[in-house]
């Protein structure tokens, strides 16, 4: 579904990614992990269209992307959930996923069901401004909303960083309620989460890939991972 080779990426004369590649299959969640200043969020940014390589290609589903807008990309599937939490914080938590509905040409109704599906006490706050959520709620809104249109491939960053161990819970449920329907590049630093959802697991170090992780036991080695955060 998505290729990556030979990718660099720099903010003016900062290089951050250098000859990054890899690939994610159809149906396969994979996780980033990495110290801060890796690259992880540069890297989702820019498959997102947010950032335009220097160098390299970015194919998806057998189209190069490279320089595609956001907009564009939208419209084809994908999706970022960037790790700032933003919501509309003047508009209602319905309010919020109907944007998305209207964004994506999909039935409200279906919209909402589909958020609620994977969070059912979200409903219970459709009528509060988005911006008295808590930090968790609203992620779980931003992943929720995410799903409107039915996308293809979910970019997600730190959807876990800062939050309370019972929320971290609920999102580890809705990623792993999303394995098999959805592709997803997660970047997550909680490795019982990547232990448990990742099909594969990419280690960046100082902006390249130091190691691909896609056996089972060695994914279940968390140990082995410890030394790259």
């Amino acid at each position: 579904m998505l290729e990556i080779k030979n990718l660099d990426v720099a903010y003016g004369h900062a290089q951050v990614l250098h000859d990054v590649s890899f690939r994610i299959e159809k149906g396969q969640m994979a996780f980033f992990i990495g110290r801060n200043g890796a690259g992880k969020t540069t890297l989702l940014k820019t498959l997102m269209g947010l950032l335009t390589p220097q160098r390299g290609t970015i194919s998806y589903e057998g189209a190069e992307i490279s320089g595609v807008s956001p907009e564009k990309l939208y419209k084809r599937g994908l999706r970022y959930v960037g790790q700032e939490k933003k919501v509309f914080g003047n508009l209602t938590v319905r309010e919020n996923i109907e944007i998305a509905a209207f964004s994506s040409q999909e039935p409200v109704d279906r919209a909402l069901e589909k958020v609620t599906a994977i969070y059912p006490k979200l409903k219970d706050f459709f009528h509060i401004k988005a911006g008295q959520l808590s930090g968790g709620q609203r992620q779980i809104l931003l992943v929720g909303r995410a799903l409107v249109g039915d996308p293809q491939l979910l970019l997600i960053d730190e959807p876990t960083q800062g939050l309370a161990a019972v929320v971290i819970e609920d999102i580890g449920a809705i990623l792993k309620s999303l394995k098999d329907r959805v592709s997803a590049a997660v970047v997550e630093q909680n490795l019982a989460i990547v232990k448990q959802l990742a099909d594969r697991v990419y280690i960046l170090k100082e902006g390249k890939i130091a190691r691909e992780i896609s056996e089972k036991a060695e994914v279940a080695d968390t140990q082995g991972m410890e030394e790259y955060l």
